[in-house]
């Protein structure tokens, strides 16, 4: 009886063990959104003096596609939906629409990139390059880093789904998902400010 108790005392011992590990793992997570806040602030702060040096190039007037960019904005807000119903099938123990929440978020934010993509190759072919310009050289670099952001997002995301088809729902896959999501919302504000300080500002 004594054995069984030490072995209970013990096995409970290893429960709260692991659960520190995963509370340190999420605060973790937490120290590196806030330099990913001081470095998308950097971005926004060097964009914002150099957005009026185009160099004789091409305007935000000129360049900005405004119902493509509203149609990005769109597919990202939505993703942050999805993956917010993501998190409450993964709540609800519902492992496979969790899964499948996650794939349309996976999908929306694929779409996103994609016209990102086509946005920045109709930009090049205009002659508007990353060289061309101070005011294109922040843009580059604050749209592209939010845009990298995202595909990173993905690649995580595209692991995550694996890992919850071998190991359903566990303590490590619910602070993954819950991190996961945290994460997109995150990207979802990012892109809040870039649509307004960049485009909305760009065109008025």
């Amino acid at each position: 009886m004594a054995q069984a108790h030490a072995a209970k005392g013990g096995h409970g011992h290893h429960d709260h063990g692991h659960h520190d590990l995963e509370s340190m793992k999420t605060f973790g997570f937490w120290l590196f959104l806030i330099t990913d806040c001081i470095l998308f602030g950097t971005l926004f702060a060097t964009y914002i003096v150099l957005r009026g040096n185009t160099n004789g190039g091409p305007t935000p007037e000129e360049l900005f596609q405004m119902p493509m960019i509203l149609a990005e904005t769109f597919i990202l807000l939505t993703s942050s939906f999805t993956s917010g119903l993501a998190v409450l099938a993964m709540h609800q123990g519902k492992v496979k629409q969790l899964i499948g929440w996650l794939i349309v978020t996976a999908l929306l934010g694929a779409s996103f990139i994609g016209l990102e993509v086509t946005e920045f190759v109709h930009m090049v072919h205009e002659g508007a390059k990353i060289s061309t310009s101070a005011f294109l050289s922040g843009f580059f670099a604050l749209v592209g880093t939010h845009g990298l952001h995202v595909s990173l997002g993905l690649v995580w995301m595209v692991g995550l789904m694996l890992q919850l088809r071998r190991r359903g729902i566990t303590p490590v896959t619910k602070r993954k998902v819950e991190v996961l999501s945290l994460y997109w919302h995150f990207l979802d504000v990012v892109w809040i400010f870039v649509l307004t300080v960049v485009y909305l500002m760009g065109v008025m």
